[in-house]
């Protein structure tokens, strides 16, 4: 049976490309991890993540860490940490309303893209999580489906620097300048409040000014 709902097949119907979506998905669709993706994966330092909360509104987030951060545990299981954020757990919180999530693997210096869907899980006592410095849990994705996308429309750059932000054992990770907004300060988790405290206060447009 085809995984295509209504609408896709309507679309695919008005521009004629029900044979080849049908084409795409018996040949290039898949479960389980072909080596070289497997491969790509373990060499990225980043990914695009989708999830959805329990009334289906939708959240798309940027998560980043060293390279090789999203570990492939099997050839149907991959893992990643939780990183320190801006607390609202958005996406995190969308897994625990709606396991379902997209991850999209992206490589811009040569164009590469790999499609990841799956049911995810927060594991807070996960074996890895030894292995992820700073890290608040793990989130581990079973796959149920796998695609490389034609990589056409990709912009090529070029990498300037890794984040200093990026947790490493035995070096001590930048404190967030965004922590020192005037409005926002106060409101932190008990475990920044006595850095914070240390620090001058800011006001938002300092802060857009840092990033520029």
């Amino acid at each position: 049976m085809s995984s295509f709902h209504e609408g896709q097949r309507s679309l695919q119907d008005k521009f004629d490309s029900r044979r080849l979506a049908d084409r795409l998905e018996q040949t290039i669709f898949h479960d389980a991890l072909l080596p070289d993706e497997a491969a790509f994966i373990s060499s990225r330092d980043f990914f695009f993540l989708a999830t959805v909360d329990g009334q289906g509104q939708p959240q798309c987030s940027f998560k980043g860490g060293p390279a090789g951060f999203v570990k492939v545990v099997d050839e149907r299981t991959i893992a990643f940490p939780s990183y320190d954020g801006n607390g609202m757990f958005m996406s995190m919180g969308n897994v625990l309303a709606n396991a379902q999530v997209g991850l999209l693997f992206i490589d811009f210096e040569k164009p590469n893209r790999l499609r990841l869907n799956g049911t995810a899980r927060i594991v807070e006592n996960d074996p890895l999580l030894a292995e992820y410095h700073e890290a608040q849990f793990v989130v581990r994705v079973e796959i149920k489906a796998l695609f490389p996308n034609c990589p056409r429309y990709i912009p090529r750059f070029t990498r300037v620097e890794t984040s200093p932000y990026i947790p490493k054992a035995g070096c001590e990770t930048p404190f967030a300048n965004w922590k020192q907004i005037d409005f926002i300060r106060d409101a932190l988790p008990g475990k920044d409040l006595k850095t914070v405290e240390q620090l001058p206060t800011i006001t938002m447009e300092d802060f857009i000014a840092s990033i520029k």
